[in-house]
């Protein structure tokens, strides 16, 4: 059997050169955007001095975030001066400042709700793992920013009742699973403590998931990000029994809507090609879930063959168009990574 493909110095490289395409690109792009009055139209440069490219402002996140991994692991690649180049002119204090000014301005509590918010945090959090003086000059300017979303996330989760467990962008377990990387990394056990109570409460009870899924824009599997999440929120063996409740027949290879890649029948649809992201995130989940079980424990190989069909289905389609290739490498690198 052929050894599981790995994030690798040439993959880097290639995924590097894809970011650095796209996250200053200004047009086409999807603004976020709340209108407190007509001094609020305005292009998406002047709202986000930042996170202006991608298409998105998460987007532009998360691009930033691959490259800061992709710049630790592989500081010799050939697209490092332009990744040290790219952050030392966009993350300035100054910059982060229109940033946070931005987040201040009425009726914009929402923004981003909760992706963007743990995808910025996922971004501090591996600014915080660069131990290089630029490293910590780039935390630095963006911590006013990280902490502006970590207030945001004390503020809510206090009074948020019920998780929320759709497949795209408002899914909660899937924000936690982000936002714990950041806690650890930034040494952050509060913010860790206060994941893991509302986690417990929200999925501790969970069993016997049915996986009614994808829906079709689906890049999330409700089910295998919620495995994910609570692998995280869970000590070893506990999360191991959690695992055997919530997925008793993962073992018969069921649901088995989960162990069959998605079909995507238009990447130039953005909707659509969200299908593309399902199977790497959870090619991601399923790596993650068979390195959590015990030695010898038969569902591992299943998990990493479930895995592996996902990956190959996946990382074929990271680049072409540009519906996909302005995120999809964020998560084939969270896949490869696993």
């Amino acid at each position: 059997m052929p050894d599981a493909p790995t994030l690798t110095a040439d993959v880097a490289s290639r995924f590097a050169g894809i970011a650095l395409d796209h996250v200053t690109r200004e047009y086409p792009n999807k603004l976020d955007h709340v209108l407190n009055g007509p001094a609020d139209v305005l292009g998406p440069r002047a709202l986000h001095p930042v996170f202006f490219g991608s298409f998105d402002w998460h987007s532009c996140v998360h691009g930033y975030w691959m490259l800061a991994r992709l710049l630790r692991e592989f500081p010799a690649m050939a697209e490092a001066a332009r990744i040290r180049a790219l952050f030392d002119t966009r993350l300035t204090a100054a910059n982060v400042a229109g940033e946070v000014a931005y987040l201040a301005q009425p009726s914009r509590a929402g923004f981003e709700r909760p992706y963007g918010w743990a995808w910025l945090l996922m971004l501090a959090g591996e600014l915080a793992r660069h131990e290089s003086p630029d490293g910590r000059r780039w935390r630095g300017a963006l911590a006013p920013l990280a902490d502006a979303f970590v207030q945001r996330f004390r503020g809510f989760l206090p009074k948020a009742t019920y998780p929320v467990r759709v497949g795209t962008h408002f899914n909660t377990a899937f924000a936690f699973t982000l936002v714990l990387d950041y806690a650890a990394a930034a040494g952050d056990a509060a913010l860790a403590d206060l994941v893991r109570e509302k986690a417990s409460a929200w999925y501790g009870d969970d069993a016997d998931c049915q996986a009614w899924e994808p829906g079709g824009d689906d890049f999330l599997s409700p089910a295998l990000i919620e495995a994910e999440c609570m692998r995280g929120v869970m000590p070893a063996a506990g999360y191991v029994a959690w695992l055997d409740r919530f997925l008793p027949r993962l073992a018969e290879r069921r649901p088995a809507t989960l162990f069959r890649p998605a079909h995507v029948s238009d990447r130039s649809d953005g909707k659509i090609a969200h299908l593309d992201g399902l199977n790497l995130s959870r090619a991601w989940c399923w790596r993650s879930i068979a390195r959590a079980l015990p030695a010898g424990d038969p569902r591992a190989p299943i998990a990493r063959d479930a895995a592996d069909l996902h990956l190959a289905a996946g990382l074929a389609h990271v680049a072409g168009d540009y519906m996909g290739e302005h995120w999809l490498a964020s998560f084939a690198v969270l896949a490869l990574g696993a």
